[in-house]
């Protein structure tokens, strides 16, 4: 049988980006599929949940301290395991999960089975961006990792309108088909993941570079012999003898210790992927993308069926002015749409705030209170259209491309992490803080996406290049930093090895790669004294 079913180039690409996608819309699906299900009668009786509150929050949330435990896990078993084992291991968790919330008739049931579940979907998570961003060429990533946080909030939006179909049943089914239909997306992971190459990047990291020049090729819809091809196996080759020259051990990096091997700014890197994950959290975007039914049902005052309908309508909204991001992630950069995001979310969130406080105000009529109410809802909707846009696919992408090839792994696994552990407070804290705070609530994102206001078009390894020289701390008046284009000096480089490469009979290239290798191995068993004194 041929190599991946005889696909190559584009359509390799596109299936693999089908699996990362399915990845994230389960992600997307189990995001919300929860706030439809907390506020389903039959549930709240089945589980004996009615007038509990906090209960509430801590079932809901409790799935994020799994997530947290799946995406820090990645840190021991992604670099063993490989991108593509560890998703199938993590799909196979999240089966269990899901098999014991749908059986659920207790709480503690319902407990075990969401930690097992997010457990599952934490190395999900980690694994699929860095595994699409691996797979991917530079000029792609970015949209293709964009494409993937659409079809997130493509599986949120489906959740929506499904839990609004099934609000309209009796019994059990109006909750238990929502948490079942997940099994869709499983299925589809399990019949695509096992046939689709591994990372090239991480095969070369694991010395498998044979293997990874045929995918590098097979992706490229060439020859192995091809000087883009050698030039892009050295350059990765380069960039994983780079960082094991320079690398950090983990008790160092814990103790903040780098040394004179701080060559790569390891921390410094892997704390600007672990930050852009944790500001997403703390814009607010949890409080409805869990509650979003409950929080139109305390705070603005609208029915059960209402609220679900406008919750799944904002979900298409919100799908549909995500789309913006795929165009302009590369032509816009990073920070700049992370930036004009925030400010349109902190202005949603001050109008909402204002408008909520008057809708509690009991010494204004009914009428003049129920249409500060309904101004509100206006912009939960529009807050959605700035984080799409801006705030939903960036902090996934930022810690794949952000970090050294050695640190990629831990270091997504780290920002999801901090992205999970963020979520959980969000999540625990949001139904209490309703009940307690009401209006005062919501000061608390105004205030966070306000203190948020104040690298497109690259290669991996450009980045590398670019923390391996002297990266200045603040980087606002460093131009090539910055831009959104890709700088100068990349793309000299790259033509001029593509060049070089191409002066040589690719045989003897390959010839030449194949000597350099054997040499490096022979130095590497003398060092490990495998030879005696006469060798």
């Amino acid at each position: 049988m041929q190599r991946w079913f005889g696909m190559k180039g584009a359509w390799l690409t596109f299936w693999v980006t089908v699996a990362c996608a399915t990845d994230m819309t389960l992600f997307g699906y189990d995001q919300g599929v929860f706030g439809g299900v907390i506020i389903t009668p039959d549930f709240l009786d089945s589980h004996n949940l009615n007038g509990k509150t906090t209960t509430i929050s801590t079932v809901t949330a409790i799935y994020d301290i799994g997530c947290f435990v799946g995406a820090i896990s990645v840190c021991a078993i992604g670099d063993p395991l490989g991108r593509k084992k560890s998703i199938l291991l993590g799909t196979t968790i999240m089966t269990l999960g899901a098999i014991l919330q749908i059986a659920s008739f207790s709480v503690p049931q319902m407990i075990v089975g969401r930690i097992v579940a997010g457990i599952g979907n934490g190395i999900n998570t980690s694994t699929a961006p860095v595994w699409q961003g691996e797979t991917s060429k530079a000029s792609w990533r970015g949209k293709l990792i964009v494409i993937e946080m659409i079809m997130n909030i493509a599986g949120f939006s489906l959740s929506n309108w499904i839990n609004y179909g099934f609000s309209f049943l009796d019994g059990s089914i109006a909750w238990r088909f929502p948490l079942a239909f997940q099994f869709i997306f499983i299925f589809i992971l399990f019949g695509t993941v096992p046939w689709l190459p591994e990372s090239p990047r991480w095969l070369i990291a694991n010395g498998r570079i044979d293997e990874a020049d045929i995918i590098l090729a097979d992706l490229e819809s060439t020859d192995v012999d091809d000087p883009y091809i050698i030039t892009q196996s050295n350059d990765i080759q380069w960039a994983v003898q780079y960082e094991r020259d320079h690398a950090v051990r983990w008790r160092d990096l814990l103790r903040g210790r780098t040394g004179d091997q701080a060559g790569t700014h390891t921390i410094r890197r892997l704390l600007l992927g672990m930050g852009a994950q944790a500001m997403q959290q703390l814009s607010g975007i949890n409080v409805t993308s869990y509650y979003l039914p409950t929080v139109l049902i305390e705070s603005v005052g609208l029915s059960s069926n209402l609220a679900r309908l406008l919750a799944a309508c904002n979900s298409v909204s919100y799908l549909l002015f995500s789309l913006i991001g795929i165009h302009n992630v590369e032509r816009w950069g990073r920070r700049k749409m992370m930036m004009y995001a925030a400010f349109g979310q902190f202005f949603c969130y001050t109008i909402i705030t204002i408008c909520i406080r008057y809708n509690e105000l009991e010494s204004l009529s009914e009428t003049t209170r129920r249409s500060w109410a309904e101004g509100s809802i206006a912009f939960f909707f529009l807050y959605y259209v700035f984080f799409g846009i801006g705030w939903q696919g960036v902090p996934w992408l930022y810690p794949t491309e952000i970090n050294s090839l050695a640190m990629r792994t831990k270091g997504a696994a780290l920002g999801t992490a901090t992205n999970w552990i963020f979520n959980f407070m969000v999540v625990e804290v949001t139904p209490p803080g309703i009940e307690n705070l009401q209006w005062r609530f919501y000061i608390i994102w105004t205030i966070f996406n306000f203190a948020f206001i104040p690298t497109a078009g690259r290669t991996l390894e450009d980045i590398d290049r670019f923390f391996a020289g002297h990266a200045p701390l603040l980087v606002f008046r460093y131009k090539e930093a910055i831009a959104s284009k890709r700088p100068e000096r990349f793309i000299e480089h790259e033509q001029e090895e593509v060049r070089r490469n191409s002066s040589v009979v690719p045989a003897d290239a390959r010839a030449a790669v194949e000597a350099h290798r054997t040499a490096e191995l022979e130095k590497e068993k003398i060092g490990n004294g495998q030879y005696n004194e006469g060798v």
